[in-house]
């Protein structure tokens, strides 16, 4: 009796031990956020996540062809992507919004170390490859007083499927016409001009390289990188630069959605900046297709916290935190998931 009651502890004493691994992959936007989630939950359940830094776009087809256990995107999943998932709308994939953060213009330009003024009108030309020169009059009429050099601008984007790339061009579409109509947005589109970097670290080095360059870049990159970054005017005309309070006033004057599949940039916030977002984990409704129980409500669980507890390290790292009604609507996505049809209950 006694070895059987000793067996019994020690087996669930090795099942309560048990490591589960979990493997996600996708956008590169929130990579030091995540890490430092990954870390931290690590230390409270026995979770330990494997995340690939390999870009929204890819994220999103790995997610869809079920390869990973869950996904990233700073970019929602379009509707015509949605659609073809087998069983749709009954098993979809769903977002979980996860942080907020933003996309900058860095550049390198000699003898500039102040904060240049851009507004999204002249970013869409510059990227259009109208405005070829850092002396342009529409850059000198944005930055009186400032002696810009009549130089070439080197133009610099992203070259893998990419939510940066998403945000950036989202936002070009909303505020130049001529954008819209001629290139669009999307994590991949057709750029008119420029050379291309691999992730948030390949437009970073480009720029670093070589003078006279601009690109965009995640705002916590361009910070650890100690990169210069300007300055956007909103929609109410004022100058914003990129940081939680500003991104969080931008998040506050936009209306979630149930699905939570949101466009934040170009808020109407007099007080936000204009190239803001949120980021998300993607999961399948059902779980089951690739993965085990066990699996299935490690990722519940994960998702949980980190809309929940893992919110205190999101300031710490420069991204805003979730606005308390994009926690609800968040948590009501996580009570949605299953495994194999029945319900994945909080622990």
């Amino acid at each position: 009796m006694k070895r059987a009651l000793l067996a019994t502890l020690l087996l669930t004493s090795c099942a309560q031990t048990e490591v589960v691994r979990l493997n996600g992959a996708g956008a590169s936007f929130p990579f030091p956020l995540y890490s430092k989630y990954f870390y931290e939950y690590a230390r409270l359940r026995n979770v330990q996540v494997n995340y690939q830094s390999i870009g929204s776009g890819a994220g999103q087809r790995q997610t869809v062809a079920r390869v990973i256990h869950f996904g990233a995107s700073d970019g929602p999943m379009k509707d015509s992507a949605l659609e073809k998932i087998p069983g749709y709308p009954e098993n979809t994939i769903l977002h979980v919004p996860t942080a907020l953060g933003a996309v900058v213009p860095i550049y390198n330009l000699e003898g500039i170390s102040g904060t240049l003024r851009f507004n999204g009108p002249l970013l869409a030309d510059i990227y259009l490859g109208k405005v070829q020169k850092w002396n342009d009059p529409a850059l000198k009429a944005l930055n009186p007083g400032v002696k810009l050099p009549d130089r070439p601008i080197n133009v610099v984007h992203r070259s893998d499927g990419s939510g940066t790339s998403f945000v950036f061009t989202d936002y070009l579409s909303k505020v130049s016409p001529e954008w819209a109509e001629k290139v669009g947005s999307g994590t991949a589109v057709n750029w008119p001009t420029g050379i291309g970097g691999r992730g948030n670290e390949g437009v970073t080095a480009i720029v670093q390289q070589a003078e006279g360059s601009i690109g965009y870049v995640e705002s916590v990159y361009a910070d650890q990188n100690d990169m210069t970054y300007g300055a956007i005017q909103n929609r109410a005309g004022n100058f914003i630069k990129a940081d939680p309070a500003s991104v969080t006033a931008a998040a506050a004057a936009v209306e979630v959605p149930e699905d939570t599949r949101v466009s934040i940039t170009d808020s109407p916030a007099p007080q936000g900046y204009p190239l803001a977002s949120y980021t998300w984990m993607l999961a399948y409704k059902d779980l089951e297709g690739n993965m085990t129980r066990q699996e299935a409500q490690a990722v519940r669980d994960l998702l949980e916290w980190v809309v929940t507890g893992g919110q205190q390290y999101n300031a710490r790292l420069g991204y805003a935190p979730l606005p308390a009604q994009t926690v609800e609507r968040a948590r009501a996505q996580i009570a949605r998931l299953t495994y194999g049809g029945e319900p994945l209950t909080g622990r």
